[in-house]
Parts: structure tokens; C-alpha cells; sequence
């Protein structure tokens, strides 16, 4: 069955325009290699970040894709990352798990629930095009302490989805370069992406610098 991707279809024409809304605000090669807290990869040049919570991707993340557990490689830091963003501050979104065009009665969604401890955002709209699903998910969660997509880090192995998400939300993006799967059975369009984000930042364009409501 072909996962189509109408949200992400319209949202790429933006980069035409706007290229750096596909950039990371911090790089990794694999979820092994994320900070905790990930504050840490942020706070350079006299930034001052507060990650209060974590939107994770699932596939060729912290997953092999099409599997609902976590890589076997990557379950003690996937525990200390859930140690540190504790119950409904770490949100799995999927464009397979929860994407109700894709899994219509949600049962990846529960399985991925119940092999990993996390919630699994329910939303109609696939990334990079499902930023107001998530922001009213921690609106409906106030003890997330989330009250700014300022205060989410957005993490996931694709540039015109999940870094997309992040920018257009005005959160940071964390990408994870190279995932679970080798880069030879990686889809043609995860393998077009890394000579994008060099062509990008060889000419200087960088993400877009997330702005607090309150400095508006």
C-alpha cells in the first residue's frame, strides 16, 4: 500500500522561496548521538533555549520502519531521553503510526504505545503540515509546562518533513542524519535530501532562529 504524502506534496513548493525551512538547527548522525537534555546542542553563540518538550519520529529514528519497537541499539538512550522529557513531554508523530490516512483504526499507534511507554499523536494532516494538531495536543496538556513552540524540539530523519515541521511550527528541528536504515535502501527522497541540506549550507542558509510569542 503506497503511504502518500499530500501535506508534505504542497508544503515542498516553500522551499522555493524560503529554502532554509527545511534545515536543521542541530545535527546527529543516528538517535544514539542525541543530547540529553537537548538543550545542549542548541546552547551555542549565547543562545538561551529551553526544551521543555519532544516531538520524536518513529521511522529510521528511533525504529526500523514498519517495526513498533525501539532498535535494539538505541533502547538505553531512548530510556534516558524518556527519563528526561517524562510522560506527555515526549510525543511520538508518524506519518505511519497515528496518521489516520494511513492507520485508519490506530492500531500501530497503540501497539507503538505500549512497546515504548510514549503517547502517539492521533492527527489527520501527515507531516511537515500537522504543526496546530501538535500545539493543540500541549495546549490540552498544560503540565507539559509548553505554552511556545519555542519550547519543543522536533526530532526525525527527514528534511522536508520533519525539519519542515519544526520550522514552519517555529520549533527546533533535531535531524538525524543517517537513521536506522543504510543509506543504499533509503527511499530516493531521504537520499536526495543530504546533497540538498549541503548544497544549502554551503551558500550560507541556515534554519530559521524560532522566536518566543512573548518577544513579539
Amino acid at each position: 500500500m503506497l503511504n502518500l504524502n499530500l501535506s508534505a506534496s504542497l508544503n515542498i513548493t516553500r522551499l522555493i522561496f524560503k529554502p532554509s525551512l527545511c534545515l536543521p538547527h542541530h545535527t546527529v548522525s543516528t538517535f544514539n548521538d542525541l543530547p540529553i537534555p537537548l538543550e545542549k546542542g542548541l546552547q551555542k553563540d549565547g543562545r538561551k533555549v529551553e526544551i521543555k518538550a519532544v516531538v520524536l519520529d518513529k521511522d529510521d529514528c528511533f525504529a526500523y520502519p514498519d517495526n513498533v519497537e525501539v532498535y535494539d541499539s538505541y533502547k538505553s538512550h531512548f530510556e534516558k531521553l524518556r527519563l528526561a522529557y517524562p510522560g506527555r513531554k515526549l510525543l511520538v508523530v508518524s506519518n505511519t503510526a497515528g496518521a489516520t490516512s494511513w492507520d485508519k483504526n490506530l492500531k500501530l499507534a497503540s501497539e507503538v504505545e505500549k512497546n515504548t511507554g510514549i503517547t502517539v499523536l492521533s492527527h489527520s494532516v501527515k507531516k511537515p503540515g500537522c504543526g496546530q494538531e501538535i500545539m493543540e495536543y500541549f495546549r490540552k496538556h498544560p503540565e507539559t509546562g509548553v505554552t511556545d513552540p519555542a519550547h519543543i524540539a522536533f526530532v526525525g530523519d527527514r528534511l522536508t518533513t520533519d525539519m519542515m515541521l519544526a520550522n514552519m511550527t517555529g520549533g527546533w528541528g533535531f535531524w538525524v542524519r543517517d537513521g536506522v536504515i543504510p543509506l543504499e535502501k533509503k527511499s530516493i527522497f531521504s537520499r536526495l535530501e543530504r546533497p540538498l541540506a549541503a548544497f544549502f549550507f554551503a551558500r550560507g542558509i541556515h534554519a530559521p532562529e524560532p522566536r518566543s510569542i512573548f518577544e513579539e
